[in-house]
Protein backbone atom coordinates (compact mmCIF):
# COMPACT_ATOMS: atom_id res chain seq x y z
CA UNK A 1 0.00 0.00 0.00
CA UNK A 2 1.37 3.17 -1.27
CA UNK A 3 -1.03 5.28 1.90
CA UNK A 4 -2.06 5.72 4.88
CA UNK A 5 -6.08 5.91 5.23
CA UNK A 6 -8.10 7.24 8.50
CA UNK A 7 -11.64 5.97 8.51
CA UNK A 8 -14.08 7.57 10.51
CA UNK A 9 -15.47 5.02 12.87
CA UNK A 10 -18.71 6.67 13.52
CA UNK A 11 -19.83 6.74 9.95
CA UNK A 12 -17.20 3.28 8.09
CA UNK A 13 -16.12 6.17 5.42
CA UNK A 14 -13.27 7.17 4.40
CA UNK A 15 -11.95 10.75 5.69
CA UNK A 16 -8.67 11.23 3.59
CA UNK A 17 -5.71 8.91 2.66
CA UNK A 18 -2.37 10.54 3.80
CA UNK A 19 0.94 9.15 1.57
CA UNK A 20 3.20 6.90 3.07
CA UNK A 21 6.87 7.39 3.40
CA UNK A 22 9.12 6.30 0.99
CA UNK A 23 12.57 4.51 1.98
CA UNK A 24 14.16 7.77 0.50
CA UNK A 25 12.19 9.84 3.00
CA UNK A 26 12.91 7.58 6.00
CA UNK A 27 16.77 7.52 5.31
CA UNK A 28 16.07 11.42 5.39
CA UNK A 29 14.22 11.76 8.57
CA UNK A 30 16.95 9.08 10.27
CA UNK A 31 19.52 11.57 9.23
CA UNK A 32 17.71 14.42 9.91
CA UNK A 33 17.30 13.17 13.74
CA UNK A 34 21.46 12.18 13.61
CA UNK A 35 22.37 16.09 12.52
CA UNK A 36 20.03 17.84 14.46
CA UNK A 37 21.17 15.54 18.14
CA UNK A 38 24.59 17.42 19.05
CA UNK A 39 23.42 20.62 19.62
CA UNK A 40 20.29 19.76 20.75
CA UNK A 41 21.94 17.80 23.03
CA UNK A 42 24.17 20.60 24.22
CA UNK A 43 21.42 22.88 24.39
CA UNK A 44 21.02 23.86 28.26
CA UNK A 45 18.36 21.80 29.84
CA UNK A 46 16.44 25.30 30.74
CA UNK A 47 16.45 26.05 27.49
CA UNK A 48 14.60 22.95 26.06
CA UNK A 49 12.61 23.40 28.94
CA UNK A 50 11.66 26.94 27.73
CA UNK A 51 9.89 24.94 24.57
CA UNK A 52 8.12 22.98 26.11
CA UNK A 53 6.35 26.30 27.93
CA UNK A 54 6.12 27.13 24.28
CA UNK A 55 4.29 23.10 23.38
CA UNK A 56 1.73 23.90 25.66
CA UNK A 57 0.88 27.42 24.58
CA UNK A 58 0.98 25.80 20.97
CA UNK A 59 -1.43 22.47 22.18
CA UNK A 60 -4.21 24.99 23.85
CA UNK A 61 -3.91 27.35 21.07
CA UNK A 62 -4.92 24.65 18.13
CA UNK A 63 -7.16 22.45 21.29
CA UNK A 64 -10.08 22.28 19.05
CA UNK A 65 -8.84 21.89 15.78
CA UNK A 66 -6.85 18.79 17.25
CA UNK A 67 -9.32 17.23 19.10
CA UNK A 68 -11.55 16.72 16.15
CA UNK A 69 -9.22 15.08 14.43
CA UNK A 70 -8.86 12.66 17.28
CA UNK A 71 -12.73 11.88 17.42
CA UNK A 72 -12.55 12.16 13.63
CA UNK A 73 -10.29 9.56 13.44
CA UNK A 74 -10.47 7.16 15.99
CA UNK A 75 -14.00 7.33 17.89
CA UNK A 76 -13.14 8.89 21.20
CA UNK A 77 -15.75 11.44 22.20
CA UNK A 78 -14.67 15.08 21.00
CA UNK A 79 -15.34 16.05 25.50
CA UNK A 80 -12.43 13.58 26.20
CA UNK A 81 -10.17 14.50 23.36
CA UNK A 82 -10.40 18.05 24.75
CA UNK A 83 -9.32 16.75 28.15
CA UNK A 84 -6.39 14.31 26.33
CA UNK A 85 -4.86 17.70 24.78
CA UNK A 86 -4.77 19.53 28.21
CA UNK A 87 -3.17 16.59 30.05
CA UNK A 88 -0.33 16.88 27.41
CA UNK A 89 -0.13 20.60 28.19
CA UNK A 90 0.05 19.66 31.70
CA UNK A 91 2.71 17.54 31.07
CA UNK A 92 4.63 19.79 29.18
CA UNK A 93 4.09 22.51 32.10
CA UNK A 94 5.32 19.83 35.07
CA UNK A 95 8.26 19.32 32.96
CA UNK A 96 9.41 22.21 32.10
CA UNK A 97 9.13 23.29 35.66
CA UNK A 98 11.06 19.97 37.50
CA UNK A 99 12.72 18.23 34.26
CA UNK A 100 15.41 20.30 34.61
CA UNK A 101 16.23 19.36 38.45
CA UNK A 102 15.53 15.39 37.08
CA UNK A 103 19.03 15.85 34.86
CA UNK A 104 21.05 17.39 37.43
CA UNK A 105 24.34 15.82 38.68
CA UNK A 106 23.82 13.55 41.42
CA UNK A 107 27.25 13.94 43.83
CA UNK A 108 28.11 10.53 45.72
CA UNK A 109 30.59 10.62 48.59
CA UNK A 110 33.32 8.04 47.42
CA UNK A 111 37.47 8.65 47.67
CA UNK A 112 37.74 10.49 44.95
CA UNK A 113 38.23 14.18 44.37
CA UNK A 114 34.52 14.08 43.25
CA UNK A 115 32.49 11.43 41.46
CA UNK A 116 29.01 11.72 40.59
CA UNK A 117 26.06 10.45 38.07
CA UNK A 118 25.51 12.62 34.94
CA UNK A 119 22.19 11.63 32.66
CA UNK A 120 23.73 12.42 29.27
CA UNK A 121 21.17 11.91 26.28
CA UNK A 122 21.02 8.13 24.26
CA UNK A 123 21.01 10.05 20.78
CA UNK A 124 17.69 9.30 18.85
CA UNK A 125 14.66 7.32 20.37
CA UNK A 126 11.43 5.70 18.32
CA UNK A 127 8.98 6.30 19.38
CA UNK A 128 5.81 3.26 18.17
CA UNK A 129 2.73 4.43 19.17
CA UNK A 130 -1.26 3.58 19.27
CA UNK A 131 -4.23 4.88 18.26
CA UNK A 132 -6.30 5.24 21.34
CA UNK A 133 -4.94 8.36 22.91
CA UNK A 134 -3.49 9.49 19.84
CA UNK A 135 -1.79 12.53 21.64
CA UNK A 136 -0.80 11.93 25.64
CA UNK A 137 0.65 8.52 24.44
CA UNK A 138 3.40 10.39 21.70
CA UNK A 139 3.20 13.15 24.16
CA UNK A 140 4.19 10.88 27.57
CA UNK A 141 7.22 9.63 25.69
CA UNK A 142 8.30 12.41 23.58
CA UNK A 143 8.40 15.21 26.14
CA UNK A 144 10.37 13.32 28.80
CA UNK A 145 12.43 11.64 25.61
CA UNK A 146 13.58 15.19 24.14
CA UNK A 147 13.88 17.06 27.33
CA UNK A 148 16.46 15.09 27.94
CA UNK A 149 18.17 15.76 24.88
CA UNK A 150 17.50 12.66 22.78
CA UNK A 151 15.74 13.64 19.41
CA UNK A 152 12.24 11.57 18.62
CA UNK A 153 11.25 9.53 15.71
CA UNK A 154 7.51 9.33 15.94
CA UNK A 155 5.88 5.65 14.32
CA UNK A 156 2.16 6.61 14.92
CA UNK A 157 -0.52 4.04 14.20
CA UNK A 158 -1.80 3.86 10.86
CA UNK A 159 -5.11 5.10 11.65
CA UNK A 160 -4.75 8.30 13.17
CA UNK A 161 -2.29 9.55 10.23
CA UNK A 162 -3.63 13.18 10.68
CA UNK A 163 -3.06 13.04 14.51
CA UNK A 164 0.33 12.08 13.65
CA UNK A 165 0.80 14.76 11.43
CA UNK A 166 -0.28 17.11 13.37
CA UNK A 167 2.38 16.09 16.31
CA UNK A 168 5.18 17.23 14.25
CA UNK A 169 3.59 20.04 13.37
CA UNK A 170 2.85 21.14 16.78
CA UNK A 171 6.57 20.37 17.86
CA UNK A 172 7.77 22.81 14.89
CA UNK A 173 5.20 25.58 15.83
CA UNK A 174 6.71 25.58 19.46
CA UNK A 175 10.13 26.51 17.76
CA UNK A 176 11.64 23.20 18.25
CA UNK A 177 14.59 22.92 15.75
CA UNK A 178 14.46 20.97 12.64
CA UNK A 179 14.72 16.87 13.29
CA UNK A 180 14.37 16.98 16.78
CA UNK A 181 10.95 15.49 16.56
CA UNK A 182 9.80 14.05 13.15
CA UNK A 183 6.47 11.86 12.25
CA UNK A 184 7.06 8.86 10.20
CA UNK A 185 4.02 7.50 7.86
CA UNK A 186 5.18 3.94 7.84
CA UNK A 187 3.61 0.81 8.04
CA UNK A 188 4.34 -1.59 10.56
CA UNK A 189 6.63 -3.58 8.34
CA UNK A 190 8.89 -1.02 9.04
CA UNK A 191 9.67 -1.30 12.93
CA UNK A 192 11.77 -3.84 12.78
CA UNK A 193 14.81 -1.93 10.21
CA UNK A 194 14.60 1.41 12.19
CA UNK A 195 15.15 -0.63 15.42
CA UNK A 196 18.22 -2.34 13.82
CA UNK A 197 19.31 0.85 12.25
CA UNK A 198 22.34 2.06 14.43
CA UNK A 199 21.13 5.60 14.20
CA UNK A 200 18.33 4.60 16.55
CA UNK A 201 19.83 4.53 20.09
CA UNK A 202 16.54 3.02 21.99
CA UNK A 203 12.74 2.27 21.39
CA UNK A 204 9.55 2.43 23.15
CA UNK A 205 6.13 0.82 22.39
CA UNK A 206 2.64 0.99 23.70
CA UNK A 207 0.47 -1.51 22.14
CA UNK A 208 -0.78 -4.84 22.56
CA UNK A 209 1.08 -8.25 23.79
CA UNK A 210 1.65 -9.58 20.49
CA UNK A 211 3.59 -5.70 19.12
CA UNK A 212 5.14 -5.72 22.58
CA UNK A 213 6.57 -9.49 21.82
CA UNK A 214 7.67 -8.20 18.31
CA UNK A 215 9.39 -4.91 19.09
CA UNK A 216 11.45 -6.37 22.52
CA UNK A 217 12.72 -9.55 20.29
CA UNK A 218 14.04 -6.63 17.76
CA UNK A 219 15.33 -4.68 20.46
CA UNK A 220 17.05 -7.01 22.06
CA UNK A 221 18.64 -8.53 19.05
CA UNK A 222 20.10 -5.18 18.22
CA UNK A 223 21.34 -4.30 22.08
CA UNK A 224 18.60 -1.20 22.31
CA UNK A 225 17.27 0.06 25.10
CA UNK A 226 13.56 -0.42 25.09
CA UNK A 227 10.14 0.74 27.31
CA UNK A 228 7.11 -1.36 26.29
CA UNK A 229 3.39 -0.47 27.80
CA UNK A 230 1.15 -3.22 26.76
CA UNK A 231 -1.95 -4.54 27.52
CA UNK A 232 -3.30 -4.61 31.12
CA UNK A 233 -6.72 -6.47 32.37
CA UNK A 234 -7.41 -4.59 35.33
CA UNK A 235 -8.92 -5.87 38.18
CA UNK A 236 -11.17 -2.90 40.08
CA UNK A 237 -11.98 -4.76 43.74
CA UNK A 238 -14.97 -3.71 45.68
CA UNK A 239 -15.04 -4.70 49.44
CA UNK A 240 -18.31 -5.60 51.56
CA UNK A 241 -17.84 -1.87 53.33
CA UNK A 242 -17.83 0.06 50.07
CA UNK A 243 -19.80 3.25 49.57
CA UNK A 244 -22.17 1.14 46.24
CA UNK A 245 -23.60 4.74 44.95
CA UNK A 246 -19.49 6.45 44.56
CA UNK A 247 -18.42 2.81 43.21
CA UNK A 248 -20.97 2.57 40.67
CA UNK A 249 -20.24 5.82 39.66
CA UNK A 250 -16.69 5.10 39.21
CA UNK A 251 -17.15 1.59 37.97
CA UNK A 252 -18.98 3.29 35.39
CA UNK A 253 -16.79 6.18 34.77
CA UNK A 254 -13.42 3.28 34.75
CA UNK A 255 -14.32 0.70 32.37
CA UNK A 256 -16.47 3.38 29.69
CA UNK A 257 -14.56 6.49 29.52
CA UNK A 258 -12.70 6.14 26.51
CA UNK A 259 -15.28 3.93 24.85
CA UNK A 260 -13.42 1.76 27.07
CA UNK A 261 -10.34 1.27 24.83
CA UNK A 262 -7.86 2.05 26.99
CA UNK A 263 -4.80 -0.76 28.72
CA UNK A 264 -5.91 0.82 32.28
CA UNK A 265 -9.63 0.67 32.48
CA UNK A 266 -11.24 -1.53 34.93
CA UNK A 267 -11.86 -4.33 33.26
CA UNK A 268 -12.44 -7.00 35.84
CA UNK A 269 -14.46 -6.30 38.63
CA UNK A 270 -14.21 -8.71 41.17
CA UNK A 271 -16.35 -8.37 44.45
CA UNK A 272 -16.93 -9.65 47.48
CA UNK A 273 -20.04 -11.95 47.39
CA UNK A 274 -22.15 -10.27 50.15
CA UNK A 275 -22.70 -7.03 48.22
CA UNK A 276 -22.10 -9.04 44.41
CA UNK A 277 -25.52 -8.84 43.31
CA UNK A 278 -26.67 -5.45 44.14
CA UNK A 279 -23.33 -3.85 42.96
CA UNK A 280 -24.15 -5.50 39.68
CA UNK A 281 -27.54 -4.51 39.57
CA UNK A 282 -26.96 -1.04 40.08
CA UNK A 283 -23.63 -1.21 37.44
CA UNK A 284 -25.87 -2.73 34.47
CA UNK A 285 -29.05 -0.63 34.99
CA UNK A 286 -26.29 2.48 35.27
CA UNK A 287 -24.46 0.98 32.00
CA UNK A 288 -28.56 0.61 30.61
CA UNK A 289 -28.73 4.05 31.16
CA UNK A 290 -25.92 4.94 28.58
CA UNK A 291 -26.29 7.30 25.68
CA UNK A 292 -24.43 5.35 22.68
CA UNK A 293 -24.16 7.79 19.76
CA UNK A 294 -22.01 10.66 17.88
CA UNK A 295 -18.71 10.96 19.48
CA UNK A 296 -19.02 14.66 18.44
CA UNK A 297 -22.00 15.55 20.37
CA UNK A 298 -21.75 16.83 23.88
CA UNK A 299 -24.82 14.31 25.39
CA UNK A 300 -22.86 11.41 23.94
CA UNK A 301 -21.56 8.81 27.31
CA UNK A 302 -20.19 6.04 24.30
CA UNK A 303 -19.12 6.33 21.07
CA UNK A 304 -17.96 3.96 18.56
CA UNK A 305 -14.83 1.56 18.66
CA UNK A 306 -12.05 2.44 16.88
CA UNK A 307 -12.10 -0.30 13.95
CA UNK A 308 -14.67 -2.97 12.90
CA UNK A 309 -11.95 -5.63 13.42
CA UNK A 310 -11.78 -4.69 17.03
CA UNK A 311 -15.38 -5.10 17.21
CA UNK A 312 -15.55 -8.07 16.00
CA UNK A 313 -12.53 -9.24 18.36
CA UNK A 314 -14.87 -8.03 21.18
CA UNK A 315 -17.99 -9.61 20.44
CA UNK A 316 -16.15 -12.72 19.96
CA UNK A 317 -14.31 -12.07 23.15
CA UNK A 318 -18.69 -11.89 24.38
CA UNK A 319 -19.75 -14.88 22.95
CA UNK A 320 -17.44 -17.53 24.01
CA UNK A 321 -17.48 -16.20 27.73
CA UNK A 322 -21.37 -17.09 27.11
CA UNK A 323 -20.72 -19.97 26.33
CA UNK A 324 -18.31 -20.98 28.78
CA UNK A 325 -21.06 -20.03 31.87
CA UNK A 326 -21.26 -16.59 32.06
CA UNK A 327 -24.57 -14.56 32.30
CA UNK A 328 -24.96 -11.27 29.83
CA UNK A 329 -26.99 -8.72 31.69
CA UNK A 330 -27.04 -6.03 29.31
CA UNK A 331 -25.54 -5.50 25.68
CA UNK A 332 -23.58 -8.18 24.05
CA UNK A 333 -23.96 -7.22 20.85
CA UNK A 334 -22.89 -4.74 17.92
CA UNK A 335 -25.31 -2.35 17.06
CA UNK A 336 -26.91 -2.02 13.68
CA UNK A 337 -26.01 0.99 11.74
CA UNK A 338 -23.20 2.57 9.60
CA UNK A 339 -19.85 2.88 12.14
CA UNK A 340 -18.68 0.86 14.51
CA UNK A 341 -20.60 0.74 17.81
CA UNK A 342 -21.09 -1.85 20.61
CA UNK A 343 -23.81 -1.97 23.06
CA UNK A 344 -22.17 -1.50 26.20
CA UNK A 345 -21.86 -4.59 28.01
CA UNK A 346 -22.28 -6.13 31.53
CA UNK A 347 -21.30 -9.68 31.92
CA UNK A 348 -21.92 -11.69 35.40
CA UNK A 349 -20.47 -14.47 36.71
CA UNK A 350 -17.27 -14.61 35.20
CA UNK A 351 -14.54 -16.66 36.40
CA UNK A 352 -10.58 -17.28 35.80
CA UNK A 353 -10.47 -19.64 32.59
CA UNK A 354 -13.46 -17.67 30.46
CA UNK A 355 -12.23 -15.25 27.59
CA UNK A 356 -13.55 -11.87 29.57
CA UNK A 357 -11.28 -12.68 32.42
CA UNK A 358 -7.79 -14.23 31.10
CA UNK A 359 -7.88 -12.03 27.80
CA UNK A 360 -8.13 -8.12 27.46
CA UNK A 361 -11.00 -7.00 26.47
CA UNK A 362 -10.97 -3.49 25.13
CA UNK A 363 -14.31 -1.89 24.69
CA UNK A 364 -16.97 -1.41 26.68
CA UNK A 365 -17.40 -4.82 28.42
CA UNK A 366 -17.27 -4.90 31.93
CA UNK A 367 -16.50 -8.66 33.60
CA UNK A 368 -18.07 -9.39 36.87
CA UNK A 369 -16.22 -11.98 39.16
CA UNK A 370 -17.86 -12.67 42.32
CA UNK A 371 -15.55 -13.31 45.66
CA UNK A 372 -15.81 -15.48 49.01
CA UNK A 373 -13.60 -12.54 50.37
CA UNK A 374 -11.48 -10.11 50.69
CA UNK A 375 -8.14 -12.84 50.12
CA UNK A 376 -9.78 -14.44 47.26
CA UNK A 377 -10.41 -10.75 45.79
CA UNK A 378 -7.05 -10.28 45.76
CA UNK A 379 -5.94 -13.92 44.73
CA UNK A 380 -8.25 -13.61 41.91
CA UNK A 381 -6.88 -9.94 41.09
CA UNK A 382 -3.34 -11.48 40.66
CA UNK A 383 -4.62 -14.97 38.76
CA UNK A 384 -3.39 -13.18 35.13
CA UNK A 385 -0.84 -12.67 32.97
CA UNK A 386 -1.22 -8.84 32.78
CA UNK A 387 -0.41 -6.17 35.71
CA UNK A 388 -0.80 -2.96 34.38
CA UNK A 389 -2.96 -1.14 37.28
CA UNK A 390 -5.70 -2.12 39.81
CA UNK A 391 -7.78 -0.49 42.24
CA UNK A 392 -9.22 -1.26 45.96
CA UNK A 393 -12.52 0.49 47.29
CA UNK A 394 -13.35 -0.09 51.10
CA UNK A 395 -14.59 2.56 53.47
CA UNK A 396 -11.20 1.20 55.68
CA UNK A 397 -8.32 3.11 53.74
CA UNK A 398 -5.54 1.53 55.91
CA UNK A 399 -6.96 -1.95 54.83
CA UNK A 400 -7.49 -0.93 51.29
CA UNK A 401 -3.49 0.55 51.29
CA UNK A 402 -2.45 -2.58 52.52
CA UNK A 403 -4.31 -4.79 49.33
CA UNK A 404 -2.76 -2.23 47.21
CA UNK A 405 0.82 -3.16 47.80
CA UNK A 406 -0.73 -6.99 47.41
CA UNK A 407 -2.10 -6.65 44.20
CA UNK A 408 0.84 -7.35 41.02
CA UNK A 409 0.80 -4.95 38.90
CA UNK A 410 2.54 -1.37 38.15
CA UNK A 411 -0.26 1.02 39.48
CA UNK A 412 -2.75 0.29 42.75
CA UNK A 413 -5.53 2.79 43.28
CA UNK A 414 -7.28 3.02 46.75
CA UNK A 415 -10.98 4.33 46.55
CA UNK A 416 -9.80 6.05 43.38
CA UNK A 417 -9.82 5.10 38.97
CA UNK A 418 -6.64 4.37 37.53
CA UNK A 419 -4.85 7.11 35.80
CA UNK A 420 -1.24 8.09 34.29
CA UNK A 421 -0.35 11.71 35.81
CA UNK A 422 2.95 13.28 34.54
CA UNK A 423 4.10 13.73 38.37
CA UNK A 424 4.36 9.68 39.34
CA UNK A 425 5.80 7.23 37.02
CA UNK A 426 3.69 5.27 34.92
CA UNK A 427 4.37 1.32 33.43
CA UNK A 428 3.30 -2.47 34.20
CA UNK A 429 4.52 -5.94 34.78
CA UNK A 430 4.30 -8.80 33.94
CA UNK A 431 2.85 -9.35 30.61
CA UNK A 432 2.08 -5.65 30.22
CA UNK A 433 5.34 -4.49 29.48
CA UNK A 434 8.36 -3.08 31.28
CA UNK A 435 10.16 0.20 32.01
CA UNK A 436 8.39 3.63 33.09
CA UNK A 437 6.83 6.83 31.56
CA UNK A 438 6.50 10.02 33.52
CA UNK A 439 8.14 11.52 36.77
CA UNK A 440 11.35 11.14 36.99
CA UNK A 441 12.03 7.49 36.53
CA UNK A 442 10.43 8.45 32.67
CA UNK A 443 13.03 11.04 31.84
CA UNK A 444 16.14 8.63 32.69
CA UNK A 445 14.49 5.68 30.61
CA UNK A 446 16.59 7.18 27.88
CA UNK A 447 19.93 8.45 28.83
CA UNK A 448 23.38 7.35 29.60
CA UNK A 449 23.52 7.41 33.71
CA UNK A 450 27.67 8.15 33.44
CA UNK A 451 29.52 7.81 36.20
CA UNK A 452 32.28 10.46 36.20
CA UNK A 453 35.67 9.77 38.70
CA UNK A 454 37.65 12.85 39.38
CA UNK A 455 40.95 11.87 41.43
Amino acid sequence: MTELTAVNPATGKVLANYPRMDAAGVEAALQGAVDARTAWALKPAHERAALLRQLAAVLRGRQEELAVTATREMGKRRVEALAELEKCAVACEYYAEHGPGFLLDVPVATEAARSYVAWQPLGTVLLVMPWNFPYWQAFRQAIPATLAGNTVLLKHASNVPGCAQALEEVFRAAGFPEGVFHNLPVGSDAVEDLIADPRVQGVSLTGSERAGRAVGAAAGKALKTSVLELGGSDAFIVLHDADLDTVVREALRGRFQNNGETCIAAKRFIVEDSIAEAFADRLSRAVTDLCTGDPMEDGTDLGPLARGDLRDELHDQVQRSVAAGAVCRTGGEPLEGEGFYYAPTVLDYVEPGMAAFDEETFGPVAAITRAADAAAAVELANRSRFGLGGSVWTADRARGEAMARQLECGCAFVNAVVKSDPRLPFGGVKDSGYGRELADLGIREFVNAKTIWVA
